[in-house]
């Protein structure tokens, strides 16, 4: 067990009055003592800010960012990630719940797996709803809440790029070496976490713990909701940075395997963008397999 490791957890507020206490409460009550926790809030339209100030007259040791403009997760993490001192990073959001076992769970997988290039651990979450009412498990689970499907480990980088098998972003840890490896998250983009776990699993090894090891809160504002609406802006911006996260990814491909691979992913969008009725980027799709096709035939 790495006991003295110092584990960073960065907890990004956005509006989540109602929430960020609890969520903030279940990151200082982790059985694991050596943590560090910075919260940044994304300038905030709600009470948000007054909440957290209130919150840490208690807790002066949480260290905290205060945009003076909505700047969006991927900023809000770099600068946040830019002062972390940890050997580990744990990218919460102040609407989620960390199970109290979470990070000692997430350190001893770092210090007893099998893979020697370890970058990245991750685990199940149980999706909840606004209320806290359960709803479900992320990788359906059996009787004893151990996943039905085993998840592939190690060297995942086909199986990502290809959209066959996800990983779960908030239940994950990531080693800090990692990030500044990778320069953090790419802040051109919408969202995060595809474009990191495709740059992270082209250098780095995954693995993965059959626990659950966070609660996520599911509402109609949550980004997974927005892939799939219509004429609806947010979702166009969304949508076109997975089109970048895939042309990124193409140039990281090496060999005539992982750029047929990555034709799944291209054809999953494809589809999406036409039930969005995103023509335009329908119209890149198009154009970017025909480009992939050369290059499978050429390379």
């Amino acid at each position: 067990m790495q006991n003295n490791s110092l584990v960073t957890i960065i907890c990004l507020c956005y509006n989540h009055e109602k929430f960020v206490v609890e969520s903030l409460l279940s990151a200082l009550n982790q059985d694991y003592s050596a943590i560090e926790i910075i919260i940044v809030d994304d300038f905030s339209a709600d009470n948000s800010r007054d909440v957290i100030k209130n919150f840490l007259v208690n807790y002066p040791q949480i260290q905290v960012i205060e945009n003076e403009i909505n700047l969006g997760s991927t900023k809000s993490f770099n600068k946040a990630l830019k002062l972390a001192k940890g050997d580990f990073i744990i990218d919460l959001a102040c609407d989620d719940v960390l199970l109290p076992n979470c990070v000692s769970l997430q350190l001893k997988t770092f210090a007893e797996s099998k893979f020697k290039n370890l970058g990245v651990v991750y685990g199940n979450v149980e999706l909840i709803t606004e209320n806290g009412v359960f709803d479900s498990y992320y990788f359906p689970v059996d009787s004893d809440k151990k996943v039905i499907e085993n998840r592939k480990t190690g060297d995942i980088y086909l199986s990502v790029i290809s959209g066959g098998n996800s990983i779960c972003s908030v239940s994950s840890m990531v080693k800090k070496s990692v990030f500044d490896d990778l320069n953090g998250y790419d802040e051109n983009l919408a969202y995060e976490d595809l474009d990191l776990w495709i740059r992270a699993s082209r250098k780095y090894e995954f693995d993965f713990i059959d626990e659950i090891l966070i609660k996520k809160r599911i509402s109609d504002n949550s980004l997974g909701t927005h892939f799939f609406l219509k004429k609806d802006e947010r979702s166009r911006k969304i949508n076109y940075s997975t089109y970048l996260i895939i042309k990124k990814a193409i140039r990281l491909n090496q060999t005539k395997e992982e750029h047929k691979a990555i034709l799944k992913r291209i054809h999953f969008e494809m589809i999406l963008a036409y039930k969005n009725s995103n023509f335009k980027l329908l119209l890149k799709y198009i154009l970017l397999e025909i480009k992939q096709r050369f290059r499978i035939i050429f390379s």
